[in-house]
């Protein structure tokens, strides 16, 4: 099934084919992964949204319309699982250095990765998911705003505002001893 596109896999779990849909999930459950815990900020709440996310997918596979990349759709979906727990769990930000991704080099990357994550924790949520969707993974600004529902225009926006808001925070922590 590897060289099946998304869109027919998805086309053939709506007809029943029993594994069409867990070959999408290979494919896309780390990046959806990523997306969570740079949106849910919180390891146990992503994963949550993450299993929601998939689970909303499969069952409401017929509701794909096409007009975006499935990918685009997962993204979405999977943004709106982790908003749906955050607004019923409000955890606080968690800053421990729980990361699935490991630094290439050593303690100055760490130092940086936490600063970073700190600003992004002080942004508004608007601004942070877009950042998240655009900058850390590479969105387009028109895939993120479908993924986010909200037009273009407000992604390059909420982008430019974020970007200057992080670094006026990375640079007041450069200023500190």
């Amino acid at each position: 099934m590897a060289e099946v596109d998304d869109l027919t896999l998805l086309r053939r779990h709506q007809d029943g084919d029993r594994d069409a849909f867990g070959e999408l999930f290979r494919r896309h459950r780390d990046r959806m992964w990523a997306v969570a815990l740079r949106t849910a900020r919180d390891p146990e709440v992503a994963a949550d949204a993450v299993q929601d996310a998939f689970l909303n997918a499969f069952r409401r596979a017929g509701s794909f319309r096409g007009d975006s990349q499935v990918t685009t759709w997962l993204h979405r979906i999977t943004v709106n699982a982790c908003l749906d727990r955050l607004r019923r769990q409000r955890p606080t930000a968690n800053l421990d250095d729980h990361d699935p991704v490991e630094p290439r080099d050593g303690h100055h990357a760490v130092e940086v990765r936490l600063d970073v994550r700190q600003a992004l924790d002080q942004l508004p949520e608007g601004q942070r998911l877009a950042l998240v969707l655009v900058d850390m993974h590479g969105m387009s600004v028109a895939e993120a705003a479908q993924v986010l529902e909200v037009a273009e225009g407000t992604v390059k926006s909420r982008c430019s505002r974020g970007r200057e808001a992080m670094a006026r925070l990375l640079r007041h922590r450069e200023d500190e001893p």
